[in-house]
């Protein structure tokens, strides 16, 4: 019964999409303070962060929206071009949709890429941006991977993959195929899930897993995207220090969470970003990797009540 009262959701949902195909849903009531969930990717969907956090974010008193990008998850789109400029396009429409002169976005990893850059565009649509499980450095997170991707191989005496690591590290750090071997390493390693979850955690995900549509949703990877962004941003080279630190010159807030056991991340990058925008504006969590709003959700919610007043 609840996959098929999910699949009316979804139906609901896309009839009610706007422009080009972009899937939307509402959480809670618009006269709240309006926070804009951005996923991860390119390629993936909100899929995670609307089943098991968006609700429980808006019975708090926020008026939550999640979207997936032009061409990816459920927004299929196969004209879609996969620039940043096109994506700012579909964010100002959701602004225009729900009527919002400002939003907070939180930026859940590449999607972090996009809330900055597009606060950098539109600074006074933003009331603060919050980087979960974001990257700075593009490059810095790929060595992060492959430094804790050979530690592993090391202590196992797996030879194959420290040979296939030593090949990877003589490739063009800048292109795609680089930066998917990366990740395929990360996923390989279990970078992407905590390795002693929490009991709340451990709960989140068995309800999730239960709803096979959404989980199915947010598995899914659209291939386009990666090498759409590549082709057009070359989104592997990206370092948001600069950004972020004439965002902060502008006064706009700034904040992070992030995992201790995110693998992405080695601590010192983490560090570096606290230093950058404040210790007061970044959480660093125990038992948490990269879907931080899952694994540490009761966490992320306080956090969220704190900054956003």
């Amino acid at each position: 019964m609840k996959s098929v009262f999910t699949s009316i959701v979804f139906v609901l949902a896309t009839m009610f999409a706007f422009g080009q195909n972009i899937y939307t849903k509402t959480f809670g009531s618009n006269i709240d303070k309006a926070i804009i969930f951005l996923h991860g990717g390119p390629g993936y969907n909100s899929a995670n962060f609307e089943a098991t956090t968006a609700q429980k974010l808006a019975d708090k008193g926020f008026f939550v929206i999640v979207y997936d990008r032009r061409g990816e998850g459920r927004s299929l789109n196969p004209n879609a071009k996969f620039t940043f400029n096109e994506t700012f396009e579909d964010l100002n429409a959701i602004y225009q949709k729900y009527n919002l002169k400002t939003a907070t976005l939180i930026g859940h990893s590449f999607g972090g890429v996009i809330a900055t850059l597009f606060t950098e565009k539109h600074p006074t649509k933003v009331q603060s941006i919050v980087l979960v499980g974001a990257p700075v450095s593009l490059q810095a997170t790929f060595k992060t991977i492959l430094s804790k991707s050979r530690s592993i191989y090391f202590t196992k005496k797996d030879y194959v993959n420290l040979n296939y690591i030593s090949m990877l590290e003589k490739m063009d750090t800048t292109s795609i195929q680089y930066s998917s071997y990366c990740f395929g390493h990360a996923m390989q390693n279990g970078f992407y899930t905590p390795k002693t979850p929490t009991e709340e955690a451990k709960t989140i995900y068995s309800n999730f897993k239960a709803d096979s549509l959404m989980a199915k949703y947010a598995s899914k990877m659209s291939y386009e995207a990666p090498q759409g962004f590549w082709e057009n941003e070359r989104y592997t080279t990206i370092d948001l220090t600069k950004n972020l630190k004439a965002l902060q010159n502008q006064n706009i807030p700034i904040y992070g969470m992030y995992g201790k056991e995110d693998g992405l991340y080695a601590e010192s990058q983490v560090t570096e970003l606290q230093n950058l925008i404040g210790s007061n504006h970044l959480k660093y969590f125990d038992n948490c990797s990269h879907n931080v709003f899952m694994d540490q959700q009761a966490q992320f919610i306080e956090a969220l009540k704190a900054w956003i007043k």
